[in-house]
């Protein structure tokens, strides 16, 4: 019996949608962070009967025909790419980014990482660098006497020291664009990898072809929709259900069979 078959995908399915929606709530307070949605499609049709086909008996012409659905699949799991609010530190190495765009970061294997989590910091050496200890591209180093530090919109650090009047210039903060944000590989720690899906990064000033810009002192908050989620949540549980009990109903009818004399 097919039934037994196309429920099982279909709890497959929802159970996969609730492994989504906990990821988005557990993320609910991680900075930067994009919600995510599970994509489903149906599976391969058996053609019992194809449209358009010649009726024997006739010579007629099948207006739809006869075919049977074998369940449901999962196509990708895709990222809502949207704006986070922004959240007030007043910290001076906190930047958001307003609008599109990623910071780039060397990993420790030398390839190129890509974060939306502006919570900078300064490493024994100096170097900006991110919660995990990975430079920002370009390396910028802050001097040990400086007093403090302003990053203004288009990504220029500057540094502030006792003995001087005027700033000095320490470097830019560039960021990454890409052709298809969701094409991405996410690695966890808040970090994306290029791929052949997104493109190669594009790289330029912030506020310059089409990247968005920095603003110091904030941080994004991540975009999950609590509301959204639960609502999702229970339309996901109630999917289950339903697939469990075309399973209950089909165990009945083949044991109704079972049974015939």
């Amino acid at each position: 019996m097919r039934a037994l078959q196309i429920a099982a995908t279909g709890m497959s399915a929802q159970q996969m949608r609730v492994e989504v929606i906990s990821n988005n709530l557990a993320n609910m307070s991680t900075t930067g962070y994009n919600a995510r949605r599970a994509e489903f499609v149906d599976l391969h049709y058996q053609q019992a009967a194809r449209p358009g086909t010649i009726n024997a008996t006739d010579g007629t012409v099948l207006p739809t025909g006869v075919q049977l659905g074998l369940g449901v699949r999962a196509a990708a799991v895709s990222v809502n790419i949207a704006q986070g609010s922004l959240s007030q530190t007043n910290g001076d190495l906190d930047v958001a980014i307003e609008g599109a765009g990623y910071l780039e970061v060397t990993l420790p294997s030398g390839a190129s990482g890509y974060t939306r989590d502006g919570g900078l910091k300064r490493s024994a050496d100096g170097l900006i660098v991110t919660s995990d200890g990975y430079e920002v591209v370009p390396g910028i180093t802050i001097p040990a006497d400086a007093r403090s530090l302003s990053i203004n919109a288009s990504g220029e650090v500057y540094a502030y020291f006792t003995d001087r009047i005027e700033p000095e210039l320490l470097g830019q903060i560039t960021l990454a664009g890409f052709t298809n944000e969701k094409g991405l590989e996410a690695i966890g720690s808040n970090l994306f990898l290029e791929t052949a899906a997104s493109g190669p990064a594009l790289v330029s000033a912030p506020g310059e072809d089409g990247l968005g810009t920095l603003r110091q002192g904030y941080l994004e908050d991540s975009s999950v929709d609590a509301v959204r989620e639960i609502t999702e949540l229970i339309e996901a549980q109630r999917g289950y259900e339903l697939n469990a009990k075309v399973i209950t109903a089909a165990d009945q009818m083949l044991g109704a069979t079972a049974q015939v004399r």
